[in-house]
C-alpha cells in the first residue's frame, strides 16, 4: 500500500462535507504556515474563508473535537503547504 496521497485527490475528500452514513466527515492534517511553522490536527474540518479560495490556492481549516465542536480558530491554508492527509503524504 502507498503511503503518499495526490494533492487533488486530498482536496476532493476534504470538500466532502459529509459521509454515505450521514456523519460528518473528518480528517488529519499536516501543514506549514506562512512563518514556517509547522501545525498538526489529528481531526479537523474544513470551513469558509473571506478570501476567494480558488483564486488564492487557500483552504479554511478548523480543529474540532471528539464530537466535533470548533476548536481554536480558522486557519488559512495554502494548497501547496500541506505536507500530510490522513497520515498520508502529499504529493503534487
Amino acid at each position: 500500500m502507498s503511503n503518499t496521497i495526490r494533492r487533488s485527490e486530498a482536496l476532493r475528500q476534504m470538500e466532502t462535507k459529509e459521509k454515505s452514513v450521514g456523519q460528518a466527515a473528518y480528517f488529519g492534517i499536516q501543514f506549514y504556515k506562512r512563518n514556517g511553522e509547522l501545525v498538526s490536527i489529528g481531526r479537523a474540518r474544513i470551513t469558509g474563508l473571506r478570501a476567494n479560495m480558488k483564486e488564492q490556492r487557500l483552504r479554511g481549516i478548523q480543529a474540532v473535537d471528539h464530537t466535533g465542536n470548533p476548536l481554536g480558530h480558522i486557519y488559512p491554508v495554502s494548497i501547496d503547504n500541506i505536507r500530510t492527509f490522513n497520515n498520508l503524504q502529499v504529493t503534487i
